[in-house]
């Protein structure tokens, strides 16, 4: 990410490219950097390069801004905002192809339909969703119900459906095609919790059960019949806040990261907690400012590999140690003696195989 280390810089969106050779970091300045990391002849090692730079408009106040960002399926084109317009990129030439929906209200979140490239889901800070034709570069529709600006958007092929969450703490089920908003429900928050920060969500494999995550809970819900079937809170050894969340490739994990730089895999199905990642194993030597796991993601192809931005600007892309190959697995990770709502995690602190993204370019820790 961007080379100065101040506030603006962190890391506040990451994706994996769906090739699965590249990752793709949205800064809180707006900047945002791909690297690519393919093994061939050029590049034996597989290291990443240094980062190629896509700047979006921003506005004169950047830190109140909400980043987003969306890639398409080919990963042919990247949108992305930064409380301005929004920006079309064109991959292979990381040129601007058009901005659109210029504030106010500014763009909270991307979501390009998964059948149709030209249909995008734009969140408003206004808690307003816009869908838009870029073709005809006109908005369709435009749906109201959530109180505060939007968080996160989910398409569901299977269900024909849009979920969308906000800072609301709701979640709204809309049709797909006449965009009516179908069901409703509030996550259940702690008792004396206010309904404020970012809900997330994400369809699993089967586009049926959803992942929602917020800074106090985990959940895994039955879309179909907007039920929590599964939920996880904060505890013992993990009980900083959520920072973000994101299912495995194959949705059977569900890895997390947490404000005091923990990271924890679960088992999907039950958000059992297979082990626990301690900050020594990825973070960089401790210094003066505390570093943050701000985002996480997970690769497309490879089930235990995952990436974390940081609150410093890099971004660190982590898997399993060779002897473990899965995460909970294998002699490298110890039995921690923390225990967890529904089961008993592990941890591990330097059996973990870690590559540090930044400029200057790639170093191994």
């Amino acid at each position: 990410m961007p080379d100065s280390k101040d506030s603006v810089s962190k890391v506040a969106r990451l994706l994996y490219t769906n090739s699965g050779v590249g990752v793709l970091a949205l800064g809180a300045n707006g900047v945002q950097r791909l690297w690519k990391w393919s093994r061939n002849e050029q590049n034996p090692t597989g290291k990443p390069n240094s980062g190629l730079l896509m700047a979006n408009d921003v506005p004169e106040n950047p830190e109140t801004a909400v980043p987003c960002i969306a890639l398409s399926k080919n990963d042919s084109y990247v949108m992305s905002a930064c409380g301005g317009k929004v920006s079309l990129f064109n991959m292979m030439t990381f040129k601007v192809m058009t901005t659109f929906m210029p504030p106010p209200p500014a763009s909270t979140f991307l979501a390009f339909h998964p059948q149709d490239n030209n249909i995008i889901a734009i969140g408003m800070e206004d808690s307003s969703i816009h869908i838009y034709n870029v073709r005809v570069d006109e908005v369709k529709t435009n749906l109201k119900g959530h109180q505060k600006h939007i968080t996160s958007l989910a398409f569901s092929t299977a269900l024909n459906t849009l979920f969308s969450s906000g800072a609301d703490a709701q979640l709204f089920f809309w049709t797909a095609d006449s965009w009516e908003k179908k069901k409703s429900s509030v996550i259940q928050l702690p008792p004396g919790k206010a309904p404020v920060g970012d809900t997330r969500v994400q369809f699993h494999n089967d586009q049926i059960h959803l992942l929602v995550s917020h800074e106090t809970q985990l959940a895994i819900y039955d879309a179909s019949k907007m039920e929590c079937i599964h939920k996880w809170v904060p505890q013992e050894a993990l009980s900083s806040p959520i920072t973000s969340a994101s299912y495995s490739c194959n949705s059977q994990l569900v890895c997390a990261s947490f404000t005091d730089g923990n990271i924890a895999v679960f088992d999907a199905e039950s958000l059992r907690l297979r082990c626990r990642i301690a900050p020594s194993a990825y973070m960089p030597q401790p210094n003066s400012a505390p570093i943050i796991p701000q985002v996480i993601t997970a690769h497309p192809q490879e089930p235990n590999q995952l990436a974390v931005g940081l609150s410093d600007g890099s971004v660190k892309v982590i898997e399993p140690s060779e002897a473990s190959r899965r995460w909970g697995v294998g002699v490298a990770v110890t039995a921690d003696k923390s225990g967890a709502e529904n089961g008993r995690p592990s941890s591990s602190s330097a059996a973990n195989k870690s590559t540090y993204i930044n400029e200057p370019p790639i170093g191994t820790v």
